[in-house]
């Protein structure tokens, strides 16, 4: 048996009046999710425990099987992890995003443009994180570059009692309320501030803004967290699986889990990934004896931080397209029996443009009479079937052994 799992990061979401009072789910055309949810299983899974942040760390922490209430360490660690560093004993991790403050204010009083620099590209941040990197040299911080605007900051022997805000719950607002605060929090303070003295005169800051893009003038850092210990996914389930995601963040969660990392060209992270490439990375995987591929397309999620009805749609019409009908198209001809699991991690309404702890729909293929049949796969029909995971990393356990409902 093949094991699939697709993750629409963020796809679920609240209807809008802008699609007829319609979630982006259901105004999408999206044939292929559609017909396996009508002769699949279909219903509701919590991936996110009651009191913990609606984050993509414990979403898919819990999405893998993996109860977050007991092996989540705070989100940059599984970063670091993704980029290739290993955190050792003492060290804390930060998640060091790229962003547009707005220019005319004192630090403090600026305001949140863009969480992600207009989703500046990969070879136009390094060279800014290696500034950042040579500016605190002295420091005991070390800064590395990761995907775009996402990057890595560590310390050694640093606090680990913090209170940060992901700058993507915060965009078009004042981020004096919403600076790091915490032990020694002047320090994270002070190195976000030296870094809008440094980064706004960078060459690669003077060549954007005179294209008339956005500056990626301040680094914003958050999501701190120490090493985890993750038991092996191959020892708790007995497969041997692989991880296609371009976020640093789901590559680390799979390298704990002992998970292959399988590298798609042109992936990216947003909208304009290669969605083709990795639903052939994941079937020349599988060919070659993988038995479980975990596919991660973020474009959903990045759509609805950006406020983008229309390309959130667009986004799940590609997932569809593009991936789950070319994977089911490649496993039919395969002619190997297989399981499929579509599902986002989290909600990321459009109407709010941050996370939520929603119970999320879910659809997996081939059914056993959970499914409504002819019903397309979205949340109120998800919600129609009564089947309800309220402990979100057991909803795995029941794709992959056929257990028990919790």
């Amino acid at each position: 048996m093949k094991y699939i799992v697709v993750i629409g990061d963020g796809m679920a979401d609240y209807p809008l009046p802008q699609l007829g009072g319609k979630t982006p789910l259901q105004a999408a055309v999206k044939p292929a999710m559609d017909e396996l949810a009508g002769r699949g299983i279909m219903g509701l899974a919590r991936t996110i425990p009651e009191g913990m942040p609606a984050g993509s760390d414990t979403a898919n922490l819990a999405v893998m099987g993996y109860d977050p209430r007991r092996y989540h360490s705070g989100r940059s660690p599984f970063e670091a992890a993704g980029l290739g560093v290993a955190l050792e004993p003492g060290e804390i991790s930060f998640r060091c995003n790229l962003v547009t403050l707005s220019s005319d204010e004192p630090y403090a009083q600026k305001t949140m443009l863009d969480y992600a620099a207009g989703e500046i590209t990969t070879e136009e941040a390094r060279p800014l994180i290696e500034a950042i990197n040579e500016r605190f040299s002295a420091a005991p911080f070390r800064f590395y570059p990761g995907t775009s605007y996402r990057h890595l900051m560590i310390w050694p022997g640093g606090p680990d009692e913090w209170r940060f805000t992901p700058p993507h719950d915060i965009i078009g607002q004042t981020i004096s309320s919403y600076l790091p605060q915490g032990p020694h929090s002047q320090v994270i303070r002070e190195i976000m501030e030296q870094s809008y003295s440094l980064l706004p005169e960078h060459p690669v800051n003077r060549a954007r803004q005179a294209q008339g893009r956005r500056p990626a003038n301040s680094i914003w850092i958050w999501g701190e967290g120490t090493r985890p210990q993750l038991p092996l996914f191959k020892d708790k389930y007995g497969l041997k699986g692989g991880v296609i995601s371009a976020v640093d963040l789901i590559r680390g969660i799979g390298l704990y889990a002992g998970l292959e990392i399988i590298t798609a060209e042109g992936a990216t992270g947003n909208f304009n990934t290669n969605y083709t490439g990795k639903a052939e990375a994941a079937l020349e995987a599988l060919r070659r004896g993988l038995d479980f591929v975990y596919v991660h397309i973020e474009a959903p999620d990045e759509c609805s931080h950006q406020y983008e009805i229309e390309k959130k749609v667009k986004s799940i019409e590609l997932i569809d397209r593009l991936v789950v009908q070319k994977l089911r198209s490649g496993l039919e001809q395969a002619g190997e029996p297989y399981k499929i699991l579509i599902m986002p991690d989290h909600y990321t309404p459009l109407s709010l443009r941050t996370h939520t702890a929603d119970a999320v729909p879910f659809l997996i293929y081939p059914g056993d009479g959970h499914g409504l049949a002819g019903q397309a796969y979205d949340e109120a029909n998800a919600g129609k079937t009564g089947l309800v995971f309220q402990e979100g990393h057991t909803l795995m356990d029941y794709f992959i052994q056929g257990a028990a409902v919790s």
